[in-house]
């Protein structure tokens, strides 16, 4: 069993790579540095890592294994920026969060776990749960207790009073005790630091504030700023004393402006954002992490009597399609994209309906991957050990039985996934 070393060696009490080398004949693989494909490439991985890659399909010496990958397009293991395994909506959910407790959540982010690793996202951000559910699960699974994506998580997200994460909102006042800081409510600099120290305590990877109104919680906007500066500044300064970094979910104009400002890492759905806000992120280095396959989901479930509560429907008739149309405009104005997708608001393995999208936007497919890998990798800041398929790096590859530049779709079904020189999925 190997031991955790900075949230990437993961090799655990069944999962452990072959004890000889692992040699992949790729047909084609991905270039995500330079965003081309090569034909013909052999892969060559050692326990974890990635000792070559070679030109031509090389023989493989006594005692490798061989995966004959000629008929497939190998990359490296995609990345989701934006998830939520501890859940999924549906028309219970309301329900569910009086009913269900955290023993029940944890059962089903394990399946939920192990879905989005089979779909080939061998690395997410889980930004925000309740219970420390999100936190278990990474430890779980990088002990290797469970199958799953390896997991970078904010732990509980952080709200103002009634904000959109505040876990009482819509409840009967006899049963919303105030929450604190501890619970990820604020207000006022001195919670916000408060709360960012609980974070590091409970042993979280990063910062997830919710900057603006949202679609799913039962308040009335959807894009209010909901944090002043002085708020998200002190977030932002006393996670940089602990070593985090900060996302912020942020629809409105208003509050993405802010949380630019104020220096966090990316925003995320970015619904209303506008020209400024685009160049606010442009000279900070903000990443936006777009997540149109929530924003479309939500806008179809909007048109079903009884699927949201009626406060949320209007929302989320009116926000989902502003979503796609925001991509097109940040992508061609030349904002930093991280592939993300909400996914835990859809169905968690349907991670891959976002690339469709996203070359609907006007993104190039080639460069579609890239946003979920390469640019993952370095909104993580673990670009030097992931995100490209190189020597020395750590070996997660996944393939794909046609040319995603061809059909982009393809993505949607991928045959092979191996994490940290594990294989967990690979063609019959």
């Amino acid at each position: 069993m190997k031991i955790l070393v900075g949230g990437l060696l993961m090799a655990g009490l069944w999962a452990t790579p072959a004890s000889g080398a692992t040699v992949l004949h790729c047909g084609k693989l991905v270039d995500v540095r330079a965003t081309r494909i090569l034909t013909n490439m052999t892969l060559v991985v050692d326990g974890t890592t990635i000792r070559r890659v070679d030109p031509g399909f090389q023989p493989e010496a006594a005692g490798d294994r061989l995966v004959n990958l000629r008929a497939h397009t190998c990359m490296p293991g995609l990345m989701d920026m934006h998830v939520h395994l501890t859940g999924e909506q549906s028309p219970q959910t309301e329900v569910e969060n009086f009913r269900l407790n955290p023993a029940d959540y944890a059962y089903r982010s394990v399946g939920y776990a192990e879905k989005t690793l089979l779909a080939g996202f061998t690395t997410v951000r889980d930004l925000g749960g309740g219970a420390g559910v999100n936190l278990s699960l990474r430890t779980a699974i990088n002990r290797g207790l469970i199958k799953g994506p390896r997991v970078f998580t904010s732990g509980r997200s952080l709200a103002t009073t009634g904000g959109h994460a505040d876990p009482t909102n819509g409840m009967r006042a006899d049963l919303a005790r105030i929450p604190t800081p501890e619970d990820g409510v604020i207000n006022g600099a001195d919670d916000a630091r408060r709360a960012v120290r609980q974070r590091y305590k409970d042993g979280a990877d990063l910062i997830k504030i919710t900057a603006t109104g949202g679609v799913l919680s039962v308040a009335a906007s959807g894009q209010n700023p909901q944090f002043t500066d002085e708020e998200i500044r002190a977030i932002v300064e006393t996670a940089k004393d602990y070593g985090f970094v900060v996302a912020a979910h942020a629809h409105g104009a208003e509050g993405i402006k802010r949380a630019a400002r104020a220096g966090v890492a990316s925003i995320e759905h970015g619904s209303y954002m506008d020209e400024e806000g685009m160049a606010l992120m442009k000279k900070h280095g903000t990443y936006y992490v777009p997540t149109i396959v929530a924003g479309q989901w939500v806008s179809d479930k909007s048109k079903i009597d009884g699927f949201f509560p009626a406060i949320v429907r209007v929302k989320a008739a009116e926000i989902g399609p502003l979503i796609k149309a925001t991509f097109a405009r940040a992508y061609k104005a030349g904002v930093k994209i991280a592939f993300g997708t909400d996914t835990g608001v859809s169905a968690h393995g349907d991670n891959g309906q976002e690339f469709a999208l996203m070359v609907a936007g006007g993104m190039p497919p080639l460069e579609a991957i890239r946003a979920a890998t390469l640019e993952g990798a370095t909104l993580l800041g673990v670009q030097d050990r992931l995100g490209t398929l190189e020597p020395g790096k750590l070996a997660d590859v996944v393939a794909v039985s046609r040319d995603p530049t061809e059909d982009i779709r393809v993505m949607e079904q991928v045959g092979f996934v191996m994490k940290e020189g594990v294989i967990y999925k690979e063609p019959k």
